[in-house]
């Protein structure tokens, strides 16, 4: 626990904390909902939305490392993306021995067209932010994103708990 001396400081890092359980909580469950209504997994939801998030295709590795999953579970995700028509492996032209995972553009539509529809609401909770405040909220995923990839690998390092 932070030991903060500031007593309004003190009070702000309490609700913030409870706030990032709540908002983390709904993110995650708001993902299950998306990833069920499409007939996906949660995990596969995410994968894809890195995908397309990125300007390039990545590779397993790559995708392994972005989600934190082992390079077999990431193989078998890939595999299932592949199987649902959601994605290709192409070879890489710069590299033979690399294959390249690419979301296939008309299977994306379909999750697309989940957003188009959910979307408005999304941008109403946007619009009532100045620009200020959305470049300080931009900046803070930027850093928490930073932060939990670290975090992640630092867990990865350590021994797991009895």
């Amino acid at each position: 626990m932070i030991h903060v001396t500031d007593p309004r400081r003190a009070r702000l890092y309490e609700e913030l904390s409870a706030e990032s359980r709540r908002y983390l909580a709904a993110y995650a469950l708001f993902n299950q909902a998306v990833a069920d209504h499409l007939g996906l997994h949660p995990t596969d939801m995410q994968c894809l939305s890195l995908l397309t998030a990125e300007p390039e295709p990545l590779t397993v590795r790559q995708i392994a490392d972005l989600t934190g999953l082992t390079t077999g579970s990431a193989t078998r995700l890939v595999d299932r993306l592949e199987r649902d028509g959601y994605v290709v492996r192409t070879p890489d032209r710069q590299d033979r021995r690399r294959v390249l995972v690419t979301p296939v553009p008309e299977r994306i539509a379909r999750v697309t067209a989940v957003w188009d529809d959910l979307g408005p609401a999304w941008h109403a909770l946007l619009d009532s932010h100045t620009e200020d405040e959305l470049e300080v909220i931009t900046e803070h995923m930027r850093r928490v994103q930073d932060l939990s990839h670290a975090q992640m690998r630092h867990l990865r390092s350590l021994p797991k708990p009895d």
